[in-house]
């Protein structure tokens, strides 16, 4: 952690709604009138869309049929903790972009599943990260050690693969079958890299639907944030003024001391209350610190 240059991290599984905060945050940033340098987590998969096809390929020869881009192997997370730890000593660091798709590769100028050049980070207040990894640790990184503001972004797991699903189905072109057959290879890396992450979060935010999402294969729909429910949990609730959220979001109510449980519609409001005043003091810290 660094006072002097602090990291904002979210943390969050493929479909769980990561970019809807990265969205959040960058509102907050531009009426506040913040300067945020942003790394997404896809820069640093160790492999493009075609060497990840090969090597899935190879490990299944092997008989491991659960090679996936949720584990520290597909990954280059020691790159990534350089970065991290780069730029809380000297505010710099270097990253670059994953093209997904058509649209993105007309506006980088590289081919969609490949990578562009590594780049410095611009001049900035802060470093904002949103990806599968902000928060691991495992026996060579521990990545959650070098950031300032740590959030999980946690759907209930029908709900996550609901997303996912329509999500590559509409914007990436997979068939329903392909991305079930990508959910169940990461199923184990899930559990064991995934998960433990949100035990390591300043704060986690959980859409639970109120609607049926008994099969998300099948799921027509993607379920509205009225038709949701938004638990916020802070791991260490001192300093939370919990009377002034409760008075800001209607119908919000506390389900343990350091919860609280809203109407999904309020996600961007929630986020907006709460982050505001946390990003203001580690910019307060930041001044003080120059």
């Amino acid at each position: 952690m660094s006072n002097k240059y602090p990291i904002i991290a979210i943390t969050g599984s493929s479909g769980a709604g990561t970019t809807t905060v990265k969205d959040t945050f960058e509102k907050i940033f531009k009426r506040e009138g913040i300067t945020a340098a942003s790394i997404e987590g896809d820069a640093f998969h160790r492999y493009d869309r075609a060497g990840m096809k090969a090597k899935v390929a190879e490990e299944e020869e092997k008989g491991n049929y659960n090679f996936s881009h949720f584990s520290p192997e597909a990954n280059e997370l020691e790159i990534l903790e350089s970065v991290f730890e780069q730029y809380g000593r000297k505010g710099k660091g270097k990253t670059r972009h994953y093209v997904h798709d058509d649209k993105e590769a007309e506006f980088f100028g590289s081919p969609p599943g490949t990578f562009t050049k590594w780049e410095d980070l611009p001049a900035s207040d802060l470093l904002f990260y949103e990806g599968l990894h902000g928060c691991v640790k495992t026996g060579a990184v521990d990545l959650p050690r070098h950031v300032d503001l740590k959030i999980g972004v946690v759907p209930v797991i029908n709900l996550e693969w609901v997303q996912k699903i329509h999500r590559d189905k509409s914007l990436r072109g997979y068939s329903t079958e392909a991305v079930t057959d990508t959910i169940l290879r990461r199923m184990p890396d899930y559990a064991r890299y995934i998960c433990p992450q949100f035990s390591e979060t300043n704060i986690n935010f959980q859409r639970i639907p109120t609607v049926d999402t008994s099969n998300p294969f099948v799921a027509r729909w993607i379920p509205t944030p009225a038709e949701s429910m938004l638990v916020i949990r802070f791991a260490n609730p001192r300093g939370i003024d919990f009377p002034y959220l409760l008075s800001m979001l209607d119908d919000s109510f506390m389900s343990r001391a350091n919860s609280i449980v809203c109407s999904g519609e309020k996600l961007d409001l929630a986020m907006q209350l709460i982050f505001t005043p946390l990003i203001h003091k580690l910019l307060d810290l930041k001044r003080r610190a120059s």
